[in-house]
């Protein structure tokens, strides 16, 4: 019986320390580097780049996210949506996620530099560093645009597939950057207005906070259209075809719908869904770009 429940509390903590890294979050964050890594090149990606360099992205986004848990920590205990995670119920100590995280970090940036090259290595942690600190640290609590300032460092896993498969940096990850950057704003906007009470009860400056839900919601649908705008520019700059276009256009269309629908108030729930559709909008908008540079390549 002792054993058996001594196999039940290693299980837990083996899943609080997953739970630390976000993992759903790494994985879209991974889809998007794969995509960087696949477009960068007509060629096929050599198997090591592929592997370890998403390998070491992961490893370094995985503990960014610790940091994260480890800061917020008195806040998601006043928040319903995070007041279970393992920090703030105390099931992991803070020493001992700040360990896991120097861990995952010294291993992520190990195997950049082993298996790619120094510039993928100095930007993820560049983009770790921006993540950890700079956003975590200072803007969610100084500024009600810190999504906007910060997301910079949430858009760069594309730009770091690009350069693991390349080793330097173009055009074209850039936009696939400002893409990603484009889409944070909107996406994160959504949620916050739907956690409105909770943000304010931890004191978190976010913008329906400070500002309040209407002003929130007029930026939303001005930055869905930047979004719009922005994310047909891959088609304008001949680094995508006509499938991309269209796609392109029906996904930010359907976005736009979502963001109009949450301004206008006429539907329930309606901030919850459209951050629910935006993580599909990114997800079917870079595999609509990778599944295009193929079929280019097959012309």
């Amino acid at each position: 019986m002792a054993t058996v429940i001594g196999e039940r509390q290693a299980q837990a903590l083996w899943r609080d320390y997953l739970e630390l890294t976000k993992p759903k979050v790494v994985v879209l964050m991974l889809i998007t580097s794969l995509v960087g890594m696949f477009l960068a090149t007509r060629a096929g990606v050599p198997w090591t780049v592929l592997v370890f360099g998403n390998l070491g992205i992961g490893l370094c986004a995985g503990g960014a996210a610790v940091v994260n848990h480890v800061v917020d920590r008195r806040i998601d205990a006043l928040m319903a949506r995070t007041h279970k995670r393992p920090l703030a119920q105390g099931r992991v100590s803070p020493v001992a996620a700040l360990s896991f995280a120097l861990l995952l970090a010294v291993l992520g940036q190990a195997t950049l530099l082993a298996f790619t090259n120094p510039l993928t290595a100095w930007l993820t942690l560049a983009s770790l560093l921006g993540y950890a600190v700079i956003y975590t640290g200072f803007l969610k609590r100084a500024t009600p645009q810190n999504i906007v300032i910060g997301g910079l460092a949430g858009a760069a896993p594309p730009l770091l597939g690009w350069v693991a498969a390349t080793g330097h940096v173009s055009a074209e990850p850039l936009l696939l950057v400002l893409i990603i950057f484009a889409w944070t704003p909107p996406h994160f906007w959504a949620l916050a207005i739907h956690r409105k009470e909770e943000y304010a009860k931890a004191d978190i400056p976010m913008l329906p906070v400070t500002h309040g839900e209407h002003y929130t919601k007029v930026h939303i649908l001005l930055y869905t259209c930047v979004l719009l705008a922005v994310s047909l520019l891959p088609f304008v700059i001949h680094m995508s075809g006509l499938l991309y276009l269209v796609c392109a256009t029906l996904l930010g269309a359907r976005f736009l719908r979502w963001a109009w629908v949450l301004y206008r108030g006429s539907q329930p729930h309606a901030a919850i869904n459209t951050f629910k559709y935006s993580i599909y909008y990114l997800f079917l908008l870079f595999i609509a770009l990778l599944v295009d540079h193929y079929l280019l390549l097959n012309l």
